[in-house]
């Protein structure tokens, strides 16, 4: 199957916001009648002749389903406020005061707020915030009594994942269906078994890759419908579409993180290996040659600084940065599981504190011009580094060019860096952002997003740099040559490849 180009069109929602349209389904054209390329003649069958022709089943339009989400989920939002306003002024001091010099209005007030907080006609046990207002959502979560707010926004992610659907057919498999429906109906018993008959089926990463394109509306469910008060703020962030703070599962927040990532950072000069050596003599200002050589220098710690005379007369800097390494939690390098976690939730990192440190041993001028290039947890790293304000005022960031990096929650502290992020829509990696391929929110309008589908469906091949170099030096050569003239400015002669090995302390 050829990469299918699906970055580039855009369409505006009832909102005014921008959503990238699909121009072909995820998967291969079969032939098979009702498929991409089949035909659906009324009256013929494989077999010859049928019966009368059936009705076209109706066609489920994606922008109203997330329209719908986007109501829903601002109902939703709007009735948990609600509740928590009520439950404010019924605990609040003040009332108690009236109450005193009004007993009367005061019972009669505090008949209606409990109504409106209780009843299934109102907020449907609403009451949240505050000391009393959390104890009483707690004791609700526990006896899974079911606010009207989290009713909205189940059926704001269940319209998600229903637009998710019709672009992704591999969700509307009856394995797939039978999960995502077990999820929002809150049967986890259910979804257990479906998820085992799921990965029976098709094994572990074709698995997920399958429900990938969910996979945030799914975590969410699962925090909203659970008996756990705690990691309920998972769910309402992902739905008001921020950067959860916390984990779906236990709520431990992000702030945890920084124990379990709390090295300074450290960078040393490292000589290339024969096979890094050699990819970096045939280098230049490519993103198909930046690609290979952010895979030529592996997950293991090193990271490139290139110097290069540019054709203009200036001297500007490349900084590649690679990805995480998942042979071990954590390591003693920034690239490991615990980081990629920190740098999703946080911009001051290990890797960040070993990048800033390596800038500043090499010696690279303040003012400088620099690029940074990075591939999954590089790429996020290259956007922490934009996004900090030490960073920004050093030097002048130009460009912040991704690959496979869930980066759309974040932004640079100089509103004038270019920010390309390369995505590979049958990669898992991106979505984490909350940001899939259903939701309603958007990256600015100064951004460039080039997203495809391509023939490495399974996860992680779908994440390795070498398929989204392989997808730029084929059918997508148009979205190479669009990124190439973007970073043109660093053409030039390469003065300098120097590697350093990052360490955490």
């Amino acid at each position: 199957m050829a990469p299918q180009a699906t970055g580039n069109p855009t369409r505006q929602l009832s909102d005014g916001q921008r959503k990238n349209t699909p121009h072909t389904p995820d998967t291969p054209d079969t032939g098979v009648p009702g498929t991409a390329d089949g035909l659906d003649v009324p009256g013929i069958t494989a077999d010859g002749p049928a019966g009368p022709p059936r009705s076209a089943a109706p066609r489920t339009d994606t922008e109203l389903l997330i329209a719908a989400s986007v109501l829903l989920a601002d109902a939703a939002l709007a009735a948990r406020q609600a509740g928590a306003d009520l439950t404010g002024a019924l605990t609040e001091g003040r009332f108690a005061l009236q109450a005193l010099r009004r007993p009367t209005w005061a019972i009669g007030a505090a008949l209606s707020c409990v109504r409106a907080l209780t009843s299934p006609a109102g907020l449907g046990f609403g009451a949240n915030g505050g000391i009393i207002g959390e104890l009483a959502r707690i004791a609700g979560n526990l006896t899974r009594r079911r606010p009207a707010s989290v009713a909205m926004a189940v059926d704001a992610f269940a319209l998600r994942i229903e637009a998710a659907t019709v672009t992704h057919p591999n969700l509307d498999a009856a394995h797939a269906r039978r999960l995502t429906g077990a999820v929002v109906a809150g049967d986890r018993l259910e979804a257990l078994r479906a998820l085992h008959a799921l990965v029976e089926r098709l094994g572990v990463t074709r698995a997920l890759t399958t429900v990938s394109p969910v996979i945030m509306e799914l975590l969410a469910l699962i925090g909203l419908l659970d008996e756990n008060p705690v990691n309920d703020d998972f769910s309402w962030v992902t739905l008001a579409g921020g950067v959860p703070t916390t984990d779906p599962f236990l709520g431990l927040p992000s702030s945890l993180l920084k124990y379990l990532n709390p090295g300074p950072g450290r960078a040393e000069r490292a000589d290339p290996d024969p096979i890094l050596a050699k990819v970096l003599g045939s280098s230049r200002n490519d993103i198909v040659s930046y690609i290979n050589d952010i895979g030529a220098l592996g997950n293991h710690g090193l990271v490139l600084l290139r110097r290069v005379a540019c054709t203009d007369g200036a001297v500007r800097h490349v900084l590649l940065l690679p990805g995480t390494s998942f042979a071990l939690l954590s390591n003693s390098t920034p690239q490991d599981l615990v980081g990629a976690f920190d740098g999703c939730l946080r911009t001051d990192t290990t890797y960040t504190r070993a990048a800033k440190k390596l800038l500043r041993r090499a010696g690279v001028p303040a003012g400088s011009e620099l690029m940074l290039v990075g591939h999954s947890l590089g790429g996020l790293t290259a956007m922490n580094l934009a996004a900090d304000v030490d960073v920004a005022s050093e030097y002048r960031v130009t460009h912040v060019v991704t690959l496979g990096s869930p980066i759309d929650s974040k932004r640079p502290a100089d509103h004038t860096t270019r920010v390309v992020s390369l995505v590979n829509k049958h990669d898992v990696i991106p979505m984490l952002d909350g940001r899939g391929p259903a939701s309603p929110h958007d990256i600015p309008a100064s951004w460039v997003e080039l997203a495809w589908l391509d023939e490495s469906y399974d996860y992680p091949l779908s994440h390795a740099p070498q398929a989204y170099s392989d997808s730029l030096r084929g059918e997508l050569a148009h979205y190479r040559k669009q990124v190439n003239e973007l970073i043109r400015c660093y053409d030039g002669e390469i003065t300098a490849n120097q590697p350093y090995m990052l360490r955490d302390k």
